[in-house]
């Protein structure tokens, strides 16, 4: 582990606005300075964040804090004003080939599940690596049920979404993107859409995940996460990062006043 000022072997910059603990690993994801904003809102300033190979990042903040905006920003849903962020030594693609590579690379799972409706359980599983990775089908197939087996949904592989929980389709969600082999996983929001005895099964194949090794960003109010599966915890506000630091240290003695207000409110209720 290395302080967050401290050099790294692929970055010497101040890592973020905290003084928290990282993994020792090469930085897989570097963003740098990054800007956004949509029209008048300022979504993202100047923000600079470090994830590495096998870290788990868990971003907290208010509702318009700049979370998913950044989130988005990475996979390129949503192109920066300013700054520049570096995925694998390589600044992100504009378009085209390129940028389908990268979408192959980083793996997402959004608050809305986002199946494909008239596509069976394992119809949507076995799409990516067919079409964008050009894994022959049958070892596609055996591959995806070995992912829905363990998400825990393989008994479902012959239903449609709408046959499906809404837990039960977020993990569906999951072993799709898990089907494409990313080397990071980003979660925008993956539990807030779910009724909260879905949640737990939800997290529970999240906190398999960061065990097994996997580069997660995971945005969410999910506390019980946070301090189970993260290694660091990222505190944004106003587009900023305030606060950055181990999940117990976040938790127990939150440095900024703007943190202690967030964790008082959100753990209030």
């Amino acid at each position: 582990m290395v302080d967050d000022a401290g050099t790294t072997a692929d970055r010497t910059a101040d890592d973020t606005a905290g003084n928290g603990t990282v993994p020792s690993g090469r930085v897989l994801l570097s963003i740098e300075s990054v800007s956004k904003r949509f029209g008048d809102l300022v979504a993202l300033s100047e923000v600079d964040l470090d994830v590495h190979e096998g870290e788990v990042v868990v971003v907290l903040g208010a509702s318009g804090s700049g979370k998913s905006t950044l989130c988005r920003c990475v996979n390129r849903l949503e192109t920066v004003d300013s700054g520049r962020i570096v995925f694998d030594g390589r600044d992100l693609p504009q378009e085209g080939a390129a940028l389908a590579a990268l979408r192959a690379d980083v793996g997402m799972v959004f608050q809305s599940f986002n199946l494909f409706a008239h596509k069976t359980v394992l119809e949507n599983v076995v799409l990516g690596p067919t079409r964008v990775r050009k894994v022959p089908r049958a070892e596609a197939v055996e591959e995806a049920r070995a992912l829905l087996d363990r998400v825990g949904v393989r008994d479902k592989e012959s239903r449609y979404p709408a046959e499906l929980s809404g837990g039960q389709q977020q993990r569906v969600a999951i072993a799709r993107a898990l089907a494409m082999h990313p080397k990071l996983m980003l979660f925008d929001e993956p539990t807030s859409a779910l009724d909260p005895e879905m949640i737990r099964e939800v997290l529970d194949v999240m906190v398999g995940l960061a065990r097994d090794g996997m580069t997660m960003v995971a945005v969410t109010h999910e506390m019980g996460f946070a301090r189970r599966a993260a290694d660091r915890v990222v505190f944004m506000d106003h587009g900023r990062i305030v606060e950055t630091g181990e999940p117990d240290a976040f938790f127990t003695a939150p440095r900024t006043e703007r943190a202690r207000d967030f964790l008082s409110t959100i753990l209030r209720h």
